[in-house]
């Protein structure tokens, strides 16, 4: 019944810039920890940043940290994910996911309980 649904993404050129966004449907959205990943062509899916229920604390995958920022708005049950400095290295989908527990700190794909479907985004050279 917990639906995520991403957007924002796109074509853009080396060093643009992307705000992607993801909107929650149904459960408890303040009560979730929040995060993306994201999964290029021949490669597995990768984390790449979560954010606690409070959205005051988050973490960054070392090749998007100073580049990327995860932020949340608990009143319209959206989480979002300004990219910055883009690079080609950048294209893949781009998935949101959530968890109940709340366990913001741990990345493991396996333990989040709802994902979005995906939206793709694309850097150019």
């Amino acid at each position: 019944q917990v639906q995520l649904v991403e957007s924002g993404g796109g074509l853009v050129q080396a060093g643009g810039s992307l705000r992607l966004s993801c909107v929650a449907s149904g459960g408890s959205f303040s009560t979730y920890a929040l995060g993306w990943f994201r999964q290029a062509p021949g490669m597995e899916r990768q984390w790449v940043s979560t954010i606690n229920l409070r959205g005051s604390v988050t973490q960054y995958e070392d090749s998007v940290r100073g580049r990327f920022l995860i932020s949340r708005d608990n009143a319209k049950n959206t989480v979002y994910l300004q990219m910055n400095s883009l690079d080609p290295d950048d294209t893949a989908v781009y998935y949101c996911a959530a968890r109940r527990d709340g366990k913001f700190w741990s990345i493991a794909i396996d333990e989040y309980d709802y994902w979005g479907q995906g939206t793709q985004v694309t850097v150019s050279s």
